[in-house]
């Protein structure tokens, strides 16, 4: 694909002879080389990419027609996992992923995961809006099955949680879901479907959590020895702070930028100006940008399986993706967390 940065002229074989040293970022010089690239996600069976792209801009800052290029950039360097919503631009996010899957014949090669408890016509994790969320999500993306739903535990959710957990068990047994992951959750409240498991209910294995660099608290303390603890995967959401940690709002034209670029901007502090320095010159050791080093920084923390990464145009997907086989110093990580605090 034009852009991607896939030498569409080389042979198999000239790519394996070009492999890189171990210690390299991963060559964006063919589609072959980061498909060899696989981590465990948790207990779930599935083995993914260490970078899922998530598809939170399709259908409302992302046509479909980008959405394609995006997702063709991704599967053509190495990827093969896609994080959607049912409430993600009330349902067309999925429906563009499920399109994409169909008219590459993809589904068997993505793991596709769900987040459901949002979408208006479902709100919440009730028996009835849980399973009308997950077969209208299924509709949607035009499959039989979820390979990790994931719950969000919406604030006010009346919802209890072994209610919640034993319609997952039937959704689990029933083969339209593969495993179950959480969002949003406490951690008394992973410590009590830990619990719930004992007695038979379907465990959860994956953790989606908002956390960078700069959005640290929510995650790191009882959550995040809850999650070690049980072996969760963890994959955090918004990992660039929604394109700050990528420098985007020293880039976008001020008349130009979105409402919540325009908020981001408005929010640069001190802290955010030392972060944003301190990844330039990781940046500039490295020879990558300031969106590879922010995800090289999540993927450095021990506990984190793969960050979840939205993206605006396929660049975006190159830059992020060239964080995978990276490896940051101990001064380069002690650099950036100084510079967090």
């Amino acid at each position: 694909m034009s852009g991607s940065g896939v030498d569409e002229t080389a042979s198999p074989r000239l790519r394996r002879d070009r492999a890189p040293h171990p210690s390299a970022p991963i060559t964006l010089q063919g589609p072959g080389l980061g498909a060899h690239v696989r981590v465990p996600l948790g207990e779930t069976g599935f083995d993914v990419f260490p970078l899922f792209l998530g598809a939170g801009e399709f259908g409302w800052n992302v046509d479909a027609t980008t959405a394609f290029e995006i997702l063709d950039t991704y599967g053509e360097l190495g990827g093969n996992a896609v994080h959607t919503a049912d409430s993600f631009a009330a349902g067309r996010s999925e429906y563009i992923v499920g399109s994409w899957l169909r008219s590459r014949r993809a589904r068997d090669e993505i793991v596709v995961t769900v987040r459901v408890g949002r979408h208006p016509d479902n709100p919440g994790l009730d028996s009835v809006n849980l399973v009308r969320a997950v077969e209208a999500s299924l509709t949607r993306l035009g499959t039989d099955r979820i390979d990790v739903l994931s719950l969000d535990a919406a604030v006010g959710d009346p919802a209890m949680l072994e209610d919640t957990l034993a319609t997952s068990e039937w959704l689990v047994e029933s083969g339209k879901v593969r495993a179950i992951g959480a969002h949003g959750y406490t951690a008394a409240q992973l410590v009590e479907a830990r619990i719930l498991s004992a007695a038979g209910y379907p465990r959860m294995t994956v953790l989606d959590v908002p956390y960078n660099v700069l959005r640290r608290e929510e995650f790191e303390g009882d959550l995040r020895l809850v999650a070690g603890a049980q072996g969760m995967a963890v994959t955090p959401s918004h990992p660039l702070a929604h394109g700050f940690l990528a420098g985007e709002t020293r880039t976008r034209d001020a008349q130009s930028r979105s409402a919540r670029g325009t908020q981001l901007a408005a929010n640069l502090n001190r802290r955010g100006s030392r972060v944003l320095r301190a990844l330039d010159a990781v940046g500039s050791e490295l020879g990558i940008p300031d969106a590879a080093v922010a995800v090289a920084w999540l993927l450095a923390q021990k506990i984190v399986t793969a960050p979840i990464v939205n993206a605006l145009a396929p660049r975006h997907v190159v830059e992020c993706m060239r964080a995978v086989g990276v490896r940051l110093s101990r001064s380069q990580l002690s650099d950036i967390a100084r510079a967090a605090e």
